[in-house]
């Protein structure tokens, strides 16, 4: 912006070169809208754009599809970069479509089940949960539980 705001007060380009501390080549690429400032161009071609037609097909087909599995079928197809960089790559690029279904989720009533303290509900019948170690368990040797103290003799 400030390029852009002294270009228009008259100034030239090695003096808004100068002023700012950038190449002139620059300051004429920021005029001549060629570049952004902040955004580096990248040197090397887009390793994912070769699978970005294949994984959006995948996933308007299925937008449930799990990255992993899409990962998989990838690296058959010559997918070299790891399983972030794809999760990534979908993320930044919008290429998973929204399900209406799933959308919706959200606005479903969710039903309270009341079970006292010390019982979980599971599939709405209360169960007894212990929180206490089973006898079959054995303990690591030096192991202290808390409020217990193991005496040595």
């Amino acid at each position: 912006m400030e390029v852009h705001a002294l270009r228009k007060r008259g100034w030239s380009i090695s003096a808004i070169a100068r002023h700012t501390g950038r190449d002139r080549k620059t300051v004429r690429a920021y005029l001549n809208d060629e570049r952004t400032p902040g955004v580096r161009k990248r040197r090397e071609p887009d390793p994912f754009e070769p699978f970005v037609d294949y994984v959006t097909c995948q996933l308007a087909e299925d937008p449930h599809l799990w990255a992993r599995t899409l990962c998989d079928e990838l690296e058959e197809l010559g997918y070299r970069l790891s399983y972030p960089t794809l999760t990534r790559q979908i993320r930044d690029r919008g290429l998973r479509p929204v399900c209406k279904a799933c959308a919706t989720a959200t606005d479903r009533a969710n039903a309270i089940i009341d079970h006292p303290a010390g019982e979980e509900a599971l599939c709405g019948v209360p169960h007894k949960v212990s929180y206490e170690e089973p006898d079959n368990m054995r303990r690591p040797p030096g192991r202290v539980d808390a409020g217990l103290v193991r005496r040595q003799h």
